[in-house]
């Protein structure tokens, strides 16, 4: 059994390549304490960040997020001195990693910015590639323990620098898969066997490790987590957010992260970043309760809705013209209902033709293939105006004829030459002669 180094190794989070790293070490000779948010039946497991900084020199953090990385830090920070030297490896945004770096060094601990790329089996195999930023006898000193799972250390520069290296390889490893599943997309529908695919791009200048790694595994539709998909999502953000700060645009960035949100929302979350081929063989291995094509936002197609808020005034503005339509075109019974002007004094007996119309409400006729225009109004069911003279002719007509009552109001119509006769005549007789005069001539009439 190898021996045992005199300084304790701590590691917080025990997730994928945590828990392996935590095996290398001990293989290696490493006395290691460990502590995880959940707690696991691992022996040294500790109760805090805080008991294990005051146990260990090196602290080794593999936590998935900003805000895990800066809890743990300020939970160790009590227990904090120059003997500490804490090793970062989340990928986090590099403000974040900055942040994390002054809480140590502020209690006189050393900061090691360290990244990595290697998946599980990386880990396993103690085959890790660590991307390293901080002062260079911290890293001389962390050199053994990094070793312990690793196959090489790059040394980048200041501290924020790695994690920008970190997500740039990551943008690539991200759109490399992202482009295997639409390869293999394309490929499958042209009836073309995925094994003439493999062979063809094998020897292709664009095969790399990750397709080496992920081609076979998304063929067979096994999506066991290497990397999973959250946290390829999470470095995608990270990463768009950063362009975004620099006034980049990252347009493969960020479509690789609207896939990788499409298929967290479809519950994959904790499966193999590679789960992207989902998008386009839903029929491999489907998830429980997994609605097949549903893309990113959008939603089944509706019952049609009724007219919301938004569509009333395209609605209404529709509407309108039928109705003025449908208003105009009513029958005779609105013209039939319309108040007409009443004839002034209307007599019983005589009526006659009036040489002048009386103007009239108008009304637009039923139009039988569209309305007309308000310029040339069409008139329907028009009564000609009527009006009724008495036995008292008048020299021209007047607007208000005088009103008469009894029998001697109605006359038979006369010759023109008679009545204007009679109106001169008549014009010089008092009451009682002009009472005298009608009654011969209604006696005259009777008789004959």
């Amino acid at each position: 059994m190898a021996r045992r180094t005199k300084k304790n190794i701590g590691v917080i989070g025990l997730g994928i390549i945590g828990s392996r790293v935590t095996d290398n070490l001990r293989r290696k000779g490493f006395h290691v304490f460990v502590w995880n948010k959940t707690p696991r039946p691992t022996p040294n497991f500790v109760g805090a960040p805080a008991e294990l900084a005051e146990m260990c020199d090196f602290i080794q953090i593999f936590v998935s997020d900003d805000d895990a990385l800066l809890e743990v830090v300020r939970q160790m920070a009590p227990a904090l001195g120059p003997r500490h030297i804490v090793l970062a490896h989340s990928t986090v945004a590099p403000h974040t990693m900055r942040t994390a770096a002054d809480i140590v060094e502020r209690r006189g601990g050393r900061f090691i910015e360290a990244p990595f790329t290697g998946s599980k089996v990386g880990a396993e195999k103690g085959e890790l590639v660590f991307y390293v930023a901080g002062d260079e006898l911290a890293l001389r000193e962390a050199r053994p323990v990094l070793e312990a799972s690793s196959k090489q250390i790059i040394e980048i520069g200041e501290i924020g620098q790695a994690t920008v290296i970190k997500l740039a390889t990551n943008i690539i490893t991200g759109a490399t898969v992202q482009a295997i599943a639409e390869a293999l997309a394309l490929v499958h529908n042209a009836g073309i066997a995925p094994e003439k695919f493999v062979a063809a791009v094998q020897d292709n200048a664009s095969y790399s490790r990750t397709l080496e790694m992920k081609l076979p595994k998304m063929i067979a539709g096994d999506f066991e987590p290497h990397f999973s998909l959250k946290h390829m999502l999470k470095d995608m953000q990270i990463a768009s957010r950063f362009g975004l700060s620099h006034h980049l645009e990252l347009a493969v960035s960020a479509a690789v992260r609207d896939r990788l949100l499409e298929q967290e929302q479809r519950g994959h979350a904790d499966e193999d970043y590679s789960v992207v081929a989902r998008k386009y063989f839903p029929e491999v291995l489907p998830a429980a309760n997994e609605e097949v094509n549903l893309e990113l936002f959008e939603k089944p197609p509706p019952v049609e809705p009724a007219a919301t808020i938004s569509s009333m005034g395209e609605v209404a503005a529709a509407v309108a013209p039928i109705a003025d339509v449908l208003a105009s075109s009513e029958p005779s019974s609105a013209a039939e209902t319309a108040p007409q002007p009443e004839p002034a004094a209307p007599q019983p007996e005589t009526v006659a033709a009036q040489a002048e119309p009386m103007p009239q409400p108008q009304v637009a006729a039923e139009p039988e293939t569209a309305p007309h225009s308000e310029a040339e109004p069409v008139l329907t069911n028009v009564i000609a105006p009527v009006t009724f003279i008495s036995s008292e002719p008048e020299s021209a007509p007047t607007p208000e004829p005088p009103a008469a009552s009894g029998p001697e109001a109605g006359a038979v119509e006369k010759p023109a030459e008679d009545a204007s006769s009679q109106s001169a005549s008549e014009e010089s007789m008092d009451e009682p002669a002009r009472r005298g005069l009608f009654d011969r001539l209604l006696r005259r009439d009777s008789g004959s």
